[in-house]
This record gives C-alpha cells, structure tokens and sequence, in this order.
C-alpha cells in the first residue's frame, strides 16, 4: 500500500526520524541553577591562594552548595562592598558574616558556618594590660571598615579617626600592630594567629590576647542573604546547611582547618 507515492511503512520511517531530528534541535539540558556568593579576604575562613577562593568558610559554603544542588558564583571584594551588596541586591549570599544585634534585622540568617573568638591583641614586647575595653580608649585600634570588630568598638564609644584605624585588609593591621603605627588590633584568634604564621611570625611568641570581647566571641562566622531574598531560597540553604551537619561533612571540615 502507498501514500501519495511512499510505502506506508517508509513513510511512519520518515516521520520519525523528522521528528527526532526536530526535537534534538529544540531540546537543550536544563541550565545549572547559579547564586552569587560574596566574602573576603579573611582568613583562615575565606582567602584567595593561587587564583583560588579557598578556606574553611569557603569549604562549608560549597559543601552546601553540592547538597542543595546549586552552582555558586563566588567572588572576593572589600567587606564594606559585600556587606552593602549583600543588603541590597536579591539572592546574593554572604559569609563569613558575624551576627551581631545591629546586624540580626539586617540580613536572613543561613546558619553558623565557623566558630570565633574575639580579642583585643597587642604584641607581647609591649607588655599593654587592659582590665575592660574603657582603659582601651587611648590607644589607637587598628580595625577593617564596616567589620563586626569595628562596629562593635564604634558602639562602645571609638571612632574611626581618633582611636580606631580603618584597613580594607586584615593583614595590614598585622603589619601596623608589628610595625607600631597601632597599639592593638581586634581580630578573632583563629584568622590573627593565621595570619602571623603566614608573615613567617610565630604567634605563641608574636601576640598576646590582651583583652577577650565576649559580646563577639561564640556566636560564630554564619552566610546569610539580605532581606530582598526569598524565604524560599534562604530556607534552602538552611536546611542544606542541617544535612552537612548530621551527615558529618561539616565536623571533618572543622578538624581539618583547625
């Protein structure tokens, strides 16, 4: 039997192969779902090695990302950019972020992500006592803008220009505390102690933890989005944020950076 000239069975054939072809052409994968991530330099918990945003911080995020399956965009500015950026612009993650009470209407929290633990440190050849924050006044503190060091300091009665000394860059106050531009440095124990092994420094030696700030100490590093986000999205990232924890993701990547 023919149709209009071709065999029945030749022509299903034809149709079918049209109709692959057509729909090979039409179809295309489904693209990876993408967010932006914005950090710093801030190590040990997010820093930039080899081209490469790395760290503990930077380790859990992706993690969650893998969990959640979504592709993170990640990128490396000043804090003040970030913490502006993140505030103002949908779906935009940050971290390390430290939760603060200025800070808890500001931003949807995610989760702890790494611990911290605050102090005042000066160099141990200056032998400086400090018996509360007040006795810190007259000295100058060296801080990164917009950091929860530097707000904190800020809400107790310093102010950049007369007592605090505004970096973009945590290794700076480093160099300025060794140097003697600054008398103390606000920074938590795990990235001041980083950062003086990596000035070829050693810490134990180097710096003493003059003042402990228990206000910012315990609390932890969290990500968080701004308020323009979605719950939706935030709540994702939450519960990707659990599975790492009970899954033991999470702990390996602790004792492996601290």
């Amino acid at each position: 039997m023919t149709l209009f000239g071709v065999r029945a069975p030749a022509r299903r054939a034809a149709l079918l192969v049209a109709g692959l072809g057509l729909w090979t052409c039409t179809w295309s994968a489904p693209a990876v779902e993408t967010i932006k991530i914005l950090t710093e330099e801030y190590p040990p918990f997010n820093f930039t090695d080899k081209g490469k945003i790395t760290g503990l911080g930077t380790e859990v995020v992706q993690a969650v990302l893998k969990e959640i399956n979504i592709e993170g965009q990640f990128q490396s500015v000043p804090w003040a950019r970030a913490y502006e950026t993140a505030q103002t612009t949908e779906n935009v993650l940050i971290y390390s972020i430290n939760r603060s009470k200025e800070r808890e209407k500001l931003f949807k929290w995610v989760g702890q992500i790494t611990p911290t633990d605050f102090y005042l440190f000066s160099l141990k050849s200056r032998n400086i006592r400090l018996g509360s924050l007040d006795e810190a006044k007259p000295l100058q503190i060296g801080t990164v803008n917009q950091d929860i060091g530097e707000q904190y300091l800020a809400s107790q009665g310093f102010s950049v220009g007369h007592n605090l000394q505004s970096s973009s860059k945590y290794e700076l106050n480093y160099e300025k505390l060794k140097l003697g531009r600054v008398d103390l440095w606000v920074m938590n124990e795990l990235g001041a102690y980083f950062i003086s092994r990596q000035a070829g420094d050693d810490p134990a030696v180097v710096l003493s933890k003059t003042l402990r700030i228990a206000e910012l100490s315990g609390g932890g590093n969290y990500m968080a989005f701004g308020l323009k986000t979605p719950d939706a999205m935030v709540e994702r990232f939450r519960k990707g944020l659990e599975a790492i924890k009970k899954n033991g993701t999470y702990d390996a990547l602790q004792k492996r950076w601290l």
